[in-house]
């Protein structure tokens, strides 16, 4: 089965729960891999490849052997002229040039059909590496640094690598590899003009230097202003009806329009070095000509020939054309640095912390939060020492007013996130030390917030279960009440996304309770999965759920108080705490801030 691609929402489906990480706290924007490291990941591409990164370097290091010859062959012209030789001479001269520069020519494709094959290769590799480690983010972390940052990640960096590894990668090696064998050559006609020529480069390397030590902060810089921009876009596009709604059109506006100003002024930062860098350069090429020149018309009747002066001004003149090709791409090497800096990044956000011992297996299901206070970013708490026992088999309601805490506690419930202090377990076992796969076996998360797939609805549904048979899903359709699937010409093979059926905000939400009918988690939170739906709907819906998860752990987190109506106990958050925890009847009989919540419900 193809695996379907994103149609919309950027929210992820039914998440099962991965594991929170309290050894390392992220906040913001997603972590940049320090220099160091971005050598140490580069070098292991290059050992991954090695043959072939030897085979470039070999083939580019005779073409520009190959190339020495030319001007070499022109001041032996010269000197056999000077001193009266013959037309065939000269001709043998000139036919060990040509001969030298299709050698070069052909050298130099070869070169660049092994360098292009080595950077597809190599971009293969990081691809599928950025996909495993964004697809192992713990979801907090994706949810505090925002779409728009691992977004911007995983295309406009991996694309700026893509074109450096495809072309400005293998370009620039052979044109390093020639300007060092054409120096080597000026030096072994004569060390003086050799010197000549390196002392009129000086100007190349300090600007080189003054460019380089700014560049990488600069692109740096102008990709953080991308993420952010793109962050802003997505936001307002994602929620564009609530910004008409509130007449936020303004406030928006204003946002991207700073966001598109921080953009602009951090590409004119990285346009000002290049209109300092281009200049200085374009001066320096002459520089080392016109010092031979001088330095060889004044010897040339004594300690050197004139063709050694030609030939020596004929390399150097011919350095220009392997450093256009460096400084060409050097603003795009020192873009793709800080882009590969970006995408690095990724393996600096901590994975499950590995266990000291054996593997711990949960003694049962019940969930216990026990002293859980939390915050977000070093905050205030928005939980103040939370106590909670979710016995197996349970329907738990969590309500409250707005702010109370309720999906915070939801998540902790759930692994997304770790407590501040206090512990959250699970059978026994911290759900924090709890292996990944393992969790997903027993907590499942569903938000109001569901992802629709490209593909079939089939593909859709096998997500959560890929050996499920056609009359499985079927039968999870039905349960969450999805019969408009019967209605699409094709049932279970019916296209989703453009040129197929585009399912509203209400089907979305029947797929993906449908997915977790067929997960069948032993634990399930519900934080507002159901708002979408109609009231019917998703009345309809949440008596099927629990009919079919009978005997597991139902958590609700709602504001529709008919489902605190029918759970076995319902627990009241207030500002971080939780004030209130029993039977609805018991909770309404005690009058407190549930029998108000519960008459301003029925208009009371």
């Amino acid at each position: 089965m193809t695996e379907p691609q994103p149609v919309a929402q950027p929210a992820p489906v039914a998440q099962p729960a991965p594991v929170a990480q309290p050894a390392r706290a992220m906040t913001g924007a997603l972590p940049v891999a320090e220099p160091a490291r971005v050598r140490r990941a580069a070098l292991r591409l290059i050992r991954l490849d090695g043959r072939a990164f030897a085979a470039m370097i070999a083939l580019n290091a005779l073409a520009a052997v190959a190339g020495l010859a030319g001007p070499w062959l022109l001041g032996r012209i010269v000197d056999a002229v000077k001193s009266g030789a013959g037309a065939a001479a000269v001709d043998r001269l000139a036919l060990a040039i040509l001969a030298a520069a299709l050698v070069q020519l052909v050298l130099s494709r070869y070169a660049g059909h092994v360098g292009h094959r080595f950077g597809e290769r190599t971009l293969a590799r990081i691809r599928e590496r950025f996909t495993e480690r964004a697809l192992d983010l713990p979801v907090s972390v994706v949810e505090r640094a925002g779409t728009g940052d691992l977004t911007t990640r995983g295309t406009t960096d991996v694309a700026a690598l893509g074109a450096t590894l495809r072309d400005a990668g293998p370009d620039v090696l052979i044109a390093a590899v020639q300007a060092a064998f054409i120096l080597a050559a000026v030096f072994v006609l004569d060390p003086l003009l050799g010197a000549c020529g390196v002392l009129g480069l000086l100007g190349i390397w300090f600007a080189a230097r003054w460019y380089l030590r700014r560049a990488i902060p600069a692109y740096l810089a102008e990709g953080e202003a991308n993420s952010a921009l793109a962050e802003q876009l997505a936001a307002t596009t994602a929620g564009a009806r609530t910004v008409a709604a509130l007449r936020l059109e303004h406030r928006r506006i204003t946002a991207c329009q700073a966001a598109i100003g921080e953009c602009r002024r951090t590409r004119v930062r990285t346009l000002f070095l290049r209109s300092v860098l281009f200049p200085v350069v374009d001066i320096s090429y002459a520089i080392p000509v016109v010092g031979v020149l001088l330095v060889g018309g004044l010897m040339a009747n004594g300690s050197m020939t004139l063709g050694t002066v030609v030939a020596a001004a004929l390399y150097l003149r011919q350095l220009g054309q392997p450093l256009d090709t460096i400084l060409l791409h050097l603003e795009g090497m020192q873009s793709s640095g800080a882009s590969f800096a970006r995408v690095e990044g990724l393996a600096l956000v901590p994975g499950p912390a590995p266990a000291a011992g054996p593997e711990l297996v949960p003694d049962g299901d019940r969930l216990v939060a026990a002293g859980v206070h939390y915050a977000y970013d070093g905050g205030p708490d928005v939980l103040r020492g939370v106590d909670l026992t979710v016995r197996p088999g349970e329907r738990l309601a969590i309500v409250g007013p707005s702010g109370a805490g309720k999906t915070t506690l939801g998540r902790l419930l759930a692994g997304v996130d770790a407590p501040r202090t206090g512990t959250v377990t699970v059978g026994g076992v911290p759900v924090a030390a709890l292996d990944p796969g393992r969790l997903r076996e027993r907590v499942v998360l569903v938000t109001q917030e569901h992802h629709v797939f490209l593909g079939t609805v089939r593909d859709n549904l096998r997500i959560a279960a890929p050996s499920a048979t056609d009359a499985e899903l079927r039968a999870a359709l039905a349960t969450v009440g999805a019969d408009w699937i019967d209605d699409l010409p094709d049932g279970l093979g019916a296209d989703l996304g453009p040129g197929g059926h585009r399912p509203d905000g209400a089907q979305a939400q029947q797929l993906a309770l449908a997915r977790v009918v067929l997960a069948d988690p032993h634990t399930l939170i519900l934080d507002e999965a159901t708002a979408l739906l109609d009231p019917r709907t998703a009345r309809h819906t949440e008596r099927a759920l629990a009919a079919v998860l009978d005997g597991r752990t139902v958590i609700a987190i709602a504001h529709r108080l008919q489902t605190a109506h029918d759970a076995d106990r319902v627990a009241v958050m207030q500002e971080g705490r939780l004030t209130e925890l029993g039977t609805h009847h018991d909770l309404v009989a005690a009058g407190g801030t549930y029998a108000e919540l519960w008459r301003s419900w029925h208009g009371e």
